[in-house]
């Protein structure tokens, strides 16, 4: 069947070659919307695969900071052990006289002092030295013709410094002028 109309355009070799090009560009650029769309469903799966990786991250971080703050005093608690052990083998002990009693608490001390030392802990006994307001306390001042004025003469309460930080200051009596 021909087209018989007048008016009708006559299909002519240039506009075939346009219309073949057209369709050419045409058939290219699906093909590279196609090709974008596939990168951008992939680049798309990669972001929720990598967001899902971060979440769990998180998560696992979370979990393991709150195991970490549950449990970090395990280390401290498993030295004291020994401690808890000689204070009621100490107490258990019925018919012990008081050098026995005080020995008994002198090694119980003296362990003690031992697992604090191992956990950064240090005392403060100042005696002789001069009143340091840094680590000394000062609770009175009293007559002590033998000392330097100033120094401590005193200790009623010893000091504790962790770690090179002051935790409690020794509370202590000083020589007057």
């Amino acid at each position: 069947m021909q087209n018989n109309d007048p008016h009708a355009p006559q299909a002519t070799p240039e506009a075939d070659a346009a219309d073949a090009a057209l369709q050419a560009d045409l058939e290219a650029l699906k093909a590279r919307v196609a090709e974008l769309e596939a990168s951008n469903t992939e680049l798309r799966e990669t972001v929720l695969r990598e967001k899902a990786e971060i979440e769990n991250q998180r998560r696992r971080l979370h979990r393991d900071l709150e195991q970490a703050r549950r449990f970090a005093n395990e280390k401290l608690l498993n030295e004291l052990l020994p401690v808890y052990d000689g204070l009621e083998s100490g107490l258990a002990v019925a018919t012990a006289d008081v050098a026995s009693m005080r020995e008994g608490l002198s090694l119980t001390l003296k362990s003690l002092l031992k697992v604090g030392e191992s956990n950064g802990l240090a005392q403060v006994d100042p005696l002789g030295q001069p009143l340091d307001p840094e680590r000394h306390h000062a609770v009175s001042m009293v007559e002590a013709p033998n000392a330097v004025a100033g120094t401590v003469v005193s200790v009623l309460q010893k000091g504790y410094v962790l770690n090179d930080r002051l935790l409690r200051p020794a509370l202590v009596a000083v020589a007057k002028d």
